[in-house]
């Protein structure tokens, strides 16, 4: 148990060489820590013996407390609470029969479906909207416990490794590399590539879900969760590249060809990253211009070109790459798997507004000889696999956007219930209730068409799935950007000038701001995106019997 102290115990250590400090009720030992406190000794020293919350909270984040706290943490305050025991879980409920007397009563499921309907237990902060309503005992038919188990494995992965150390790895521009490879240790990039689990190509398994069990919700969660660290760069740095990048090869790749370099993917051990866009050509892919040649003898093609905006691109050892084997438009494309290792790639990274740790990289292809066997897919149809891929692209940068809209919600609830203005906490202005109750519409909205559609990816075939869902798809996506980036927006009023400098209370909000734009561009602008939705809804529609 941990050791509990009075104020008067706490305001006894209050010197240079014996220095407590108190920041919300928990005590700590700050004696061997003051040469490495960035902000020097004095300050330390000043608030010896003293409840220093209030200016800690002015100068840190949640983060830095979660680094620091179990090596300096000495136990707590004899006042404070005990916390709460969660609540009991809810008793399992009889199917309503229908009787003569209750009128018209909806059929009531029975066995396994039963199971699956009933709330899971409340989970995390029960802060209202800052979680999906199935982590607060709400109804849901598409998850159950094998989802809640992982949720819970990735949130506390989440927690203990990456938050205390996100923002210096996002001032750093890079993520380090074990923490990539304890991805494919923990199983869960075998788990996002919108397959099932490939068990054929690794041993490395999730610890809570059996891999025939994982499913595209598994796959969302897994995102969803990453997601809650409040960097885009960082998501980019662990999936950005390779949740593009790598799907293709699984399901378009020669067989011998995934099985040489596919395993050394899924451990992490190797990277990989989709090379499509180029410096003339983004969302009109059909124009790109970079050129794959045949060799004389036939065995390979000779790329030349370039790629811009390349997530990962810096650090990857395969790319997944769009060129021009053909004629002019769609039917001219092909995907190629370029290996770094063949020569004449050249990577640089690029310098951008937000995603600082995603490793953004322009490519050079120079006689890059490419072995006819990388080919994925057939040639001059790499157009259709490029598109088939996009819907998984931005199902993820949909998933992302929703969390970090959340993020900036909860961050601002919480700090609406601390910050007092004009002798009231924020949370007590109207203004700031309406800011929050618009984030939470927007959100909630959004997040439901979501659930919907990875169900509907869950039960179509992929050629289904590409043609109808594609339109609703890609309407989404702008749909969550715009909500991603009103949040950030409404966020950063809140917190106002803590939202403007890096660190701090405001880090998560100020880094996501940043983060905004590469999010609505990337993966198809907003306004191509709702203008996809409405063609490809009518095509669709044309086809199943429309009456206009």
């Amino acid at each position: 148990m941990a050791q509990r102290f009075s104020t008067a115990d706490v305001a006894s250590h209050n010197k240079a060489d014996n220095l407590y400090i108190i920041v919300d009720e928990d005590v700590y030992d700050l004696t061997k820590f003051q040469d490495e406190h960035p902000g020097g000794k004095k300050i330390l020293q000043r608030v010896a013996g003293k409840d220093a919350s209030k200016q800690f909270w002015k100068y840190h984040n949640e983060g830095i407390l979660k680094k620091f706290q179990k090596q300096l943490q000495v136990g707590s305050l004899d006042t404070k609470a005990a916390p709460p025991t969660p609540p009991p879980s809810p008793p399992k409920k009889e199917p309503v029969k229908p009787s003569a007397e209750s009128g018209v009563v909806a059929p009531q499921p029975t066995g396994e479906a039963a199971e699956e309907a009933e709330a899971l237990d409340p989970y995390g902060d029960l802060i209202p909207y800052a979680d999906p309503a199935w982590y607060q005992s709400y109804h849901s038919p598409y998850f159950n416990e094998s989802h809640a188990a992982l949720r819970d494995e990735v949130r506390q992965w989440v927690e203990d490794k990456i938050m205390p150390n996100v923002s210096e790895w996002d001032e750093a521009r890079k993520v380090p590399d074990e923490i990539y490879k304890e991805m494919g240790d923990r199983g869960y990039l075998a788990g996002l590539l919108g397959i099932h689990y490939p068990t054929h190509l690794t041993d490395r398994r999730v610890a809570s879900v059996p891999p025939e069990k994982w499913d595209l919700f598994h796959e969302m969660l897994v995102t969803d969760e990453l997601s809650r660290a409040g960097s885009g760069g960082f998501v980019w740095s662990m999936i950005g590249g390779y949740g593009i990048g790598g799907p293709p090869l699984f399901k378009f790749g020669k067989k011998e060809l995934v099985k040489r370099i596919g395993p050394s993917i899924l451990s992490g051990e190797k990277r990989i990253c989709l090379a499509i866009t180029e410096p003339d050509a983004g969302s009109d892919v059909a124009n790109l211009t970079c050129e794959a040649k045949l060799s004389e003898d036939g065995k390979h093609y000779i790329v030349n070109g370039e790629k811009k905006w390349i997530t990962n691109g810096v650090w990857c050892d395969y790319f997944t790459t769009a060129v021009r084997t053909g004629g002019e438009g769609m039917n001219g494309v092909s995907l190629l798997l370029i290996e770094r290792e063949a020569g004449g790639v050249t990577t640089r990274k690029m310098d951008c507004q937000g995603v600082w740790s995603s490793g953004t990289t322009y490519i050079t292809f120079e006689d890059v000889k490419v072995p006819v066997e990388n080919l994925l897919g057939k040639e001059n149809q790499g157009f259709k696999a490029i598109m088939t891929n996009f819907n998984h692209e931005r199902i993820g940068i949909i998933i992302q956007c929703l969390r970090f809209s959340r993020v900036c919600y909860e961050e601002s609830m919480k700090y609406a219930h601390k910050r007092k203005t004009f002798n009231k906490r924020l949370i007590d202005h109207p203004v700031i209730r309406l800011k929050l109750a618009h984030m939470a519409r927007q959100i909630e909205a959004s997040y439901n068409w979501l659930e919907n559609l990875i169900y509907q990816c869950q039960k179509m075939g992929e050629m289904e799935a590409m043609l109808k869902l594609g339109g609703a798809i890609a309407s989404l996506k702008a749909q969550s950007t715009v909500t991603f980036e009103f949040c950030a927006r409404e966020a950063s009023q809140i917190f106002g000038g803590l939202s403007y400098s890096r660190g701090g209370q405001g880090a998560k909000v100020e880094r996501l701001y940043r983060d905004v734009r590469a999010y609505a561009i990337p993966g198809g602008s907003e306004e191509i995106m709702l203008d996809l939705s409405i063609r490809q809804a009518l095509r669709v529609h044309k086809v199943l019997g429309m009456k206009l």
